[in-house]
Order: structure tokens, then sequence, then C-alpha cells
């Protein structure tokens, strides 16, 4: 697993561990039944407080991503195959929102930004 934190990110640190966590649940990076850092390891790792990885756990099981058995640790859960689709492609239209934003802000059009695409895609 790997989590990087962004001093520069405007988003709260527990916030920025939970969604690459999400994330890489979502991209099937971290598997189902796959064991997570404990608590205190991540916080030691990330050198932040164990608050702040506490919370972004709890947020976790709150949404159902990870399941957390006392004296055993934190895993991944079981995902409904239907609801993790829909959250890649939830993931995937966010991304592809930004992108558009993005070309919309440098003047490139549609059928510029369809060829990118395409292009990508075929790599």
């Amino acid at each position: 697993m790997n989590i990087i934190i962004a001093n520069s990110n405007d988003q709260p640190i527990y916030l920025q561990i939970k969604n690459q966590i999400k994330e890489q649940i979502l991209l099937g990076e971290l598997s189902e039944k796959e064991s997570l850092p404990s608590i205190r390891k991540l916080a030691k790792d990330l050198q932040i407080s164990v608050i702040t990885t506490k919370k972004a756990y709890e947020e976790l099981e709150r949404e159902g991503f990870i399941e957390t058995f006392p004296g055993k640790g934190s895993f991944v859960t079981a995902q409904n195959k239907e609801l993790l689709k829909e959250r890649q492609l939830k993931v995937i239209e966010d991304q592809l929102s930004k992108v558009i934003n993005d070309s919309k802000a440098f003047n490139i059009g549609l059928e510029e930004l369809m060829n990118i695409l395409k292009l990508l895609y075929e790599e």
C-alpha cells in the first residue's frame, strides 16, 4: 500500500489517506480480505498522529470499504461486484470531469480531446 501525503494539498491529512486507500481498493490494488497496516504502524510510517490515521480508518469502515477486528487488525471488505463497478465508474467520471474542465481552460476542443483519449486508450 502506497500513500503520499501532500502538504500543498488543501484536503486534511485524514482525507488524503482515506481517499488514497479507497482509490486503491476501487482500482483493485488492494484486494478483498487484504490486511491493512495497523493504525499505529501507518501513523509511524507517514510520521503523523495516530488520531489522524484512526479517523481515516473509521471513515473507510463507515463507508464499508474496510472492517476492523479488535486484536486482529483492519481488512478490505468483500465488495458487491455491481456496487464496486459503479464506484469505479464514479472514479473515472470524476477524473474525466477534471480533464474536461482543464481542456476547456486550455481551449482544447472535444474532437482533439477525443483523439488524445483514443490514442492513450490504444497504447
